[in-house]
């Protein structure tokens, strides 16, 4: 073989080699290891159990801080990647220009595989690899949901020792954090010790792939059109109402709620929904693509306005959810968090919509 087929079929091996790894890191690259491990610690302890988790802390909030007013959660998405959102929130707390007078909290949801990759001790909360989106049991070192960890989270703000002068949480997530922004909004019982202690609670979703509903139906038509909802095929998709997608079968830490009064309770949040108007590909390589989802529509932009549409249908008054749009933006959480939108939602800056 000459040289030249030589060197072509070398290339030709490393293509086809190439080919099929990049499409694994495209549709799956959640199921690796993380690359980092947030470096602070919170216990969370219920009856169930405890376990520790993982978070990144911009400040020291062992002692009193006097000086925060504010506090923002900010939920990674499905790659469980806390550093890289740690790092937007940053840039949008920078952005906002309330400096030390915000606390940012970025926990970390890991999965099995992270805890031996990274080897960390046995009482480091896990759950599967997407469980933790819906407030799943986890996997270890005890049964506990995410949302038991965002309880924890919420109850160490609400502690007036510690932050005397705290006024408001936002907590935010996009993509994967957005589907847990949106159900903990629903089944979160952290917001109680909030309100207790008079700080305010607002939840901000972006771009998540799909949402809870509280009734059997879902968009009837294409979007964009002035559609009706209607109860799909549940013959051909059996799971379609059911939680995370629904309200049957609620998870264990939702204990004997009743979806009506979970609906009462959700319509009377402040809960704001950042959508990007670019968010707009039905076959984005993350896109929850089950027939649950598909239900809901065609890709997540859509899936956010018919969301919403339902919420203002079920309830024509009484309603406190916002819907900011950030022109342009697909499906990018730095860009989404620090647009002039999502400063609004977050630290309500004027910009969004105006000048």
């Amino acid at each position: 073989m000459t040289a030249r087929p030589l060197l072509a079929a070398l290339l030709g091996g490393a293509l086809l080699l190439a080919g099929p790894a990049r499409a694994v890191d495209e549709d799956a690259p959640n199921r690796r290891p993380v690359r980092v491990v947030a470096p602070a610690r919170l216990p969370v302890a219920t009856p169930a159990g405890q376990g520790v988790l993982p978070l990144y802390v911009s400040q020291d909030w062992s002692r009193p801080l006097p000086g925060v007013t504010r506090a923002l959660i900010v939920i990674h998405g499905r790659l469980r990647d806390a550093d890289v959102y740690d790092a937007t929130g940053e840039r949008a707390v920078a952005a906002s220009g309330t400096g030390a007078a915000t606390l940012l909290v970025t926990p970390q949801f890991l999965a099995g595989i992270d805890v031996p990759a990274h080897r960390l001790p046995d009482d480091t909360l896990r759950w599967t690899l997407e469980g933790w989106q819906g407030g799943d049991p986890a996997e270890g070192p005890a049964p506990l949901s995410s949302f038991d960890a965002l309880d924890a989270i919420l109850a160490r703000l609400a502690d007036r020792a510690l932050f005397p002068a705290l006024r408001q949480v936002v907590v935010a997530g996009h993509s994967g954090g957005g589907q847990v922004v949106q159900r903990y909004a629903v089944l979160g019982k952290g917001g109680e010790a909030l309100g207790r202690a008079g700080v305010a609670l607002r939840y901000v979703v972006a771009n998540p792939s799909s949402y809870a509903y509280f009734g059997p139906e879902r968009p009837d038509g294409p979007p964009g059109e002035n559609r009706g909802f209607a109860r799909p095929d549940a013959a051909a998709c059996p799971g379609y109402d059911r939680w995370k997608y629904g309200m049957q079968g609620l998870p264990p830490y939702a204990g004997n709620a009743a979806p009506a009064a979970l609906e009462a309770g959700y319509v009377a949040r402040d809960v704001v929904y950042l959508l990007g108007t670019a968010d707009t590909n039905p076959r984005h390589p993350a896109l929850d693509r089950s027939c649950m989802a598909e239900a809901q529509g065609p890709y997540r932009y859509a899936r956010g306005l018919a969301y919403l549409a339902d919420l203002r249908r079920r309830h024509p008054e009484g309603l406190r959810h916002r819907l900011l749009e950030v022109p342009g933006v697909g499906h990018d959480g730095n860009a989404m968090l620090t647009s002039a939108c999502g400063l609004a939602a977050l630290f309500d800056r004027p910009g969004c919509g105006g000048p």
